[in-house]
């Protein structure tokens, strides 16, 4: 299921290969969010002419909208959204425990009240498999809780055991279905949670561990901690994981966290950021990040970026980009969601090609004097 193919030489990142039903995924790799089945103002061919191998989709808002019975009809979320590449599903545990006021938590699962129109629901542990099945999903997450920053021992402790306890759940009708279906079911996940408490993680990697999942994702991270904190809290767990599986980081997220991730060991990310900052008229480029509607811009001939060779940045410039945002033109924001996730797949890329030369210390320096990012990030990597 997972092979890795190389390491460098003075830090953790290696490169490696992911088989799934719909193909392989070469790692380290970025998942576009398609949280409805769409990567908005982006089309499947975009993103196959991107380069991109896999996107995330978002459980709960498939659940509710376009709901289960209209994808049943197409037979799978590939088959909906023309998207014949491998696609990762999250539980939609986040969307749904961000939403306090509107859901219970029990030990048999939660009960929700949608956002759309009010009507309620609930969700067991069971049941998210189950969606996630019937969605197709070539890599499922088991439903968790994802407590808030700044938390209480307690409160996570007390979380983390129920996700635990779910997870557990989560993978015996898991292997159920695997045996019935075989190869015609995706793989499923366990998510590390614990907070910002280093012992909590470490346990929760242990009942993991027990449990034995082809894959392991890190959640509960940029929902608000310090960076420094957040990569503590990443070289910590990254260690404790095996090292012949996959290992996902939920949700981050910038550039400069990605290249710290995987240099600490990371091979999956996942982040609406190229996506959202796009269509707010940022881009993200080689010298970093760039606000197009500034009046700085308005006859600036060049491109987005000089470094790059997307369709945006070969064929419009800075000028005209700026003028299709001061229409709120649709275009514009389709131009900038498309270069940046460009840049993203193109970082990977070569990112890849500097672990493959044991070079990636050398990478990760000129890119963090380069680009104009979070510097108190930087040299954070433990050798």
């Amino acid at each position: 299921m997972f092979k890795i193919i190389a390491k460098d030489k003075t830090t953790k990142a290696r490169t490696g290969k992911i088989q799934t039903a719909h193909g392989e995924v070469n790692t380290p790799c970025f998942m576009p969010c398609a949280t409805y089945g769409v990567v908005r103002t982006l089309s499947s061919e975009d993103l196959k002419d991107i380069g991109i191998e896999i996107i995330l989709s978002n459980t709960y808002h498939l659940y509710l909208r376009p709901g289960l019975e209209i994808i049943k009809t197409f037979g799978s979320l590939h088959n909906f959204m023309n998207w014949q590449g491998p696609i990762l599903t999250d539980s939609g545990g986040f969307q749904v425990f961000s939403m306090s006021s509107l859901r219970k938590i029990t030990e048999e699962g939660v009960e929700f009240q949608s956002h759309i129109d009010g009507s309620r629901h609930f969700f067991s542990p069971e049941d998210v498999v189950g969606i996630q099945r019937t969605l197709g999903s070539d890599i499922m997450m088991p439903l968790d809780e994802c407590v808030e920053y700044p938390s209480e021992k307690d409160r996570a402790k007390t979380s983390l055991e129920l996700t635990l306890r779910w997870a557990e759940r989560s993978k015996l009708v898991h292997s159920k279905e695997f045996i019935v279906r075989r190869q015609d079911i995706g793989m499923l996940f366990g998510i590390v949670q614990g907070g910002t408490y280093l012992d909590l993680r470490k346990y929760a990697v242990s009942k993991l561990l027990e449990t034995d999942f082809p894959g392991y994702a890190i959640g509960g991270l940029s929902v608000g901690e310090p960076g420094e904190l957040m990569l503590e809290i990443l070289n910590f767990t990254l260690e404790l994981l095996p090292e012949d599986k996959p290992r996902y980081i939920m949700g981050v997220g910038s550039p400069l966290d990605i290249l710290n991730g995987i240099a600490l060991g990371a091979d999956m990310f996942d982040c609406v950021m190229p996506t959202r900052n796009g269509r707010n008229g940022c881009a993200f480029t080689s010298e970093g990040k760039l606000t197009i509607r500034n009046a700085q811009y308005a006859k600036n001939k060049s491109p987005v970026d000089a470094d790059c060779d997307c369709f945006t940045c070969k064929n419009y410039t800075r000028g005209y980009i700026r003028h299709l945002f001061s229409l709120d033109e649709m275009l514009g924001l389709r131009l900038l969601s498309l270069h940046n996730l460009y840049f993203y797949n193109n970082l990977m890329v070569k990112i890849k090609g500097a672990i493959e030369r044991g070079e990636l210390s050398e990478f990760k320096k000129r890119f963090e004097e380069e680009y104009e990012g979070n510097s108190k990030c930087k040299n954070q990597i433990s050798k």
